[in-house]
């Protein structure tokens, strides 16, 4: 089965007839979502050809079977573009696909280094392909977790999330933010097909951690982009900050993600007090960090 195929099959196991508009038959389904005839006739194809789609036995579907398939679906913007990388993905043994290897990230522009580290009121990191952290401000480390204790190929948004107990521990709604983290990988995957190195993080998440396994199986998908996140910091309590994702210009695949609160709401007093923490200083172990004046120690606080 290819992975158009899965994902089809997953969005009409999750859609129900009465979300589409279609009347319920009495009686006992097998199945809580869509039938394969159901989706056959919303979408106006042949029920044998979604059938072959799912099993993987069809070369190439054309745009217009693809969007026909999205809107009998429902899909939002994100579950569309993911279908359609999909269906334009090379197929099991084809010839495009990334090489082996840890990705090559291009370096961090100079002036993206110094935005990110002028940005003193707010948490802000710099994230490559597959949601690698490739750069974050004093802040972003004082608010989430010491990056510099993990070496470079493991400094991963995703990867720390559901490893690092420290940065799990600090979402307060963790249900939400980890089934968001594996859409957010998901759609990263969708755009990176036969990237070695987000095959192997979905391996390891998927040998460690349960609740990966879980999310990762119900093919949820999500472009990282704007949204609301609740902290439960172990010096300032709970805070709620607000995030955006913007694209690096002149970085293909480096992203910006800043995180910021309200203002004059007790969440900004509290993000101003970890900004004033985190500006005495933490030992720059890392290439990771943007280039700044000598800081005094932390007085040995970790």
């Amino acid at each position: 089965m290819t992975e158009l195929g899965s994902y089809l099959r997953a969005c009409r196991a999750r859609t129900t007839p009465a979300e589409v508009g279609m009347p319920t038959s009495p009686g006992h389904r097998r199945v809580p979502g869509l039938r394969r005839e159901e989706l056959a006739v919303l979408a106006g194809v042949g029920v044998d050809y979604v059938t072959r789609i799912e099993q993987g036995r069809v070369g190439t579907v054309s745009p217009e079977v693809l969007t026909a398939l999205a809107r009998a679906l429902r899909l939002g913007p994100d579950e569309r573009e993911y279908l359609l990388r999909c269906a334009a993905a090379p197929t099991r043994g084809g010839a495009r696909g990334a090489p082996a290897g840890h990705r090559g990230e291009p370096a961090i522009d100079p002036a993206d280094r110094a935005l990110l580290e002028g940005m003193t009121g707010a948490a802000a990191l710099v994230l490559g392909h597959g949601l690698d952290v490739l750069a974050r401000n004093d802040l972003a480390a004082e608010l989430l977790t010491d990056f510099d204790r993990y070496p470079h190929g493991e400094r991963n948004l995703v990867r720390l999330a559901f490893l690092d107990p420290e940065l799990r521990g600090r979402y307060a709604d963790w249900e939400r933010v980890g089934a968001e983290c594996v859409a957010y990988l998901r759609m990263e995957a969708g755009r990176r097909p036969g990237d070695p190195d987000t095959a192997r993080l979905v391996e390891e998440l998927s040998e460690r951690d349960g609740d990966f396994r879980r999310w990762w199986a119900e093919y949820r998908v999500r472009a990282h982009g704007t949204g609301h996140k609740r902290f439960v910091h172990p010096l300032v309590g709970e805070l709620t900050l607000g995030f955006r994702v913007s694209d690096l210009r002149g970085t293909p695949g480096h992203t910006l993600v800043v995180y910021g609160a309200e203002p004059d709401s007790p969440s900004a007093e509290a993000l101003a007090f970890l900004a004033g923490w985190a500006g005495r200083g933490r030992p720059r172990s890392g290439a990771d960090r943007a280039p700044a004046g000598d800081r005094g120690d932390r007085g040995g606080v970790t």
